[in-house]
């Protein structure tokens, strides 16, 4: 029963319950990551480099049969092994964004998290002050 009790206090620790949150978010937030990639920047570079897709360049490391075409899907169905080293590209392409965009929001999260400056510190009793005039009468 001990190791029971000892994983409950585990498991509803803020840090867990932080992490499983993110881990959530995260997943929702590489979806939102893959449609930019695909359906916004993937289609600009396409259309600057005119029509080239990263996706479709492969290598195949074994004669395509005849009659297939030479699309990546077309091809890993018909068993052929490929080097989809396109893929590779536009993968590494969404962790660049990624990183962007987390970096991004960490910067402004930490912008919003920025305490104010210290409040200048409260002025003496006026005991103090009394006190501290007639020190200074004295040296003069």
């Amino acid at each position: 029963m001990a190791i029971i009790q000892e994983f409950k206090e585990f498991a509803v620790k803020g840090n867990v319950m932080d992490l499983a949150i993110g881990v959530i978010i995260g997943g929702a937030f590489g979806k939102i990551v893959d449609s930019v990639v695909n359906d916004l920047i993937m289609p600009i570079i396409g259309r600057a480099t005119g029509g080239l897709d990263f996706s479709n360049y492969f290598l195949a490391l074994k004669e395509v049969p005849a009659g297939t075409p030479m699309t990546l899907d077309a091809v890993k169905k018909a068993g052929v092994p490929v080097f989809a080293y396109g893929n590779f590209i536009t993968i590494s392409l969404y962790f660049v964004i990624l990183a962007f965009i987390i970096f991004i929001m960490v910067k402004w999260i930490n912008k919003l998290k920025r305490e104010a400056p210290p409040a200048p510190p409260a002025a003496p009793p006026e005991e103090v002050v009394l006190l501290r005039e007639i020190r200074d009468s004295l040296r003069k």
